[in-house]
């Protein structure tokens, strides 16, 4: 991946009404790189999105493609292509056609078009389907036509808004892996829209997780999940018990009626903070052993682990463990210092 810039937002707002869609977004994006907007509903993503997309316009703020100011170019001026959750799809027009559209726009060379559609047909897997009518597709075939009409037109930037939304979790899983394949070998940019954690880990390359507007985190899966930045993003990005706590001193937090030793510093003596600790962080062991203790309330299997509710004091916690100990039984929990992860806690505004 080469480190050269493609996109830059700087200080973009945008409000609807009364509403911030958008907080001062400053953002950078990298060339052949895949990056995820990730958030709940109504948290700015996809207004980022239509934004880069020219479909809206920003209320302040600059973005620049390749160091151009763009913002007063309009939509089909700009080297991005779009593919949305409704693929819009031509119902009058065989995939053949729907793909080729854009091309035919440009008034192309029919053996040029005829090339690059044969091109698209194969990297979406659908050869000898171009004759096929589209309302005789399947959801999925649906969204690789949309696809492969937005690649055709070989754009800089692919945008892609919850464009796994409407299929089924299998086909999702396996389209996931196939946008990512096509992301690779195409080496082009793809801005990814998706309120699905477990889809933004598996796909990105970097992640940007967004709250009322605000980005809250920019990073890598990997950065993203074992060390978020605050309470929101830990909690969003996959299973977390969350607890009120005091940092005591450096590398030392309170927490349960307790002292547990952390990894984290830099926090003012007696400062009052969130520990998050993950459900799979926690081991679960004789309760005389345990660091804490607690009577397991729920089990259930979730394929790969067992799933865990454990009443301690004043707190209920979520653990994810192989081993299952019996509802009713009374266990002890043992959590490494590694594994205490210590957030500032968010200053009310």
């Amino acid at each position: 991946m080469t480190d050269s810039i493609i996109l830059q937002l700087k200080n973009v707002s945008k409000m609807y009404d009364d509403t911030h869609a958008m907080v001062d977004i400053s953002l950078y994006i990298r060339k052949n790189e895949f990056v995820t907007l990730l958030g709940p509903s109504g948290c700015g993503k996809t207004t980022t999105l239509r934004i880069i997309g020219g479909f809206e316009e920003a209320d302040s703020g600059d973005l620049f493609f390749e160091g151009r100011n763009i913002n007063n170019l309009p939509a089909y001026k700009r080297k991005v292509n779009t593919v949305f959750q409704k693929y819009a799809l031509f119902p009058h027009m065989n995939v053949f056609d729907n793909i080729a559209f854009g091309l035919k726009i440009k008034k192309m060379d029919k053996q040029v078009i005829q090339e690059k559609v044969e091109r698209m047909l194969k990297l979406v897997n659908l050869n000898g389907f171009g004759k096929r009518s589209v309302n005789s597709l399947s959801g999925g075939q649906q969204q690789r036509v949309a696809i492969a009409r937005a690649l055709v037109n070989e754009p800089e930037v692919l945008l892609l808004d919850e464009p796994l939304g409407a299929l089924d979790l299998k086909l999702r899983k396996e389209m996931q892996v196939e946008l990512k394949n096509m992301q690779q070998s195409l080496g082009i940019t793809f801005i990814y829209v998706t309120h699905d954690q477990e889809e933004a880990l598996s796909m990105s390359d970097t992640i940007v997780v967004m709250n009322n507007g605000v980005i809250q985190q920019i990073g890598t899966p990997e950065d993203i999940y074992n060390e978020p930045k605050n309470a929101f993003v830990a909690d969003f990005i996959g299973e977390s018990n969350i607890l009120d706590g005091v940092m005591e001193k450096d590398y030392m937090v309170r927490f349960m009626g307790r002292q547990f030793p952390c990894v984290d510093k830099g926090f003012d003596k007696e400062e009052k903070v969130d520990v998050v600790i993950r459900p799979e962080d926690i081991k679960v062991v004789p309760w005389q052993e345990g660091m804490l203790s607690g009577i397991v309330r729920s089990a259930t299997f979730k394929g790969v682990h067992y799933e865990m509710m454990i009443d301690g004091e004043d707190y209920t916690w979520m653990v994810h463990s192989t081993i299952l100990a019996p509802v009713d039984s009374k266990v002890g929990l043992s959590i490494l210092p590694n594994d205490i992860h210590i957030m500032k806690k968010k200053v009310a505004s």
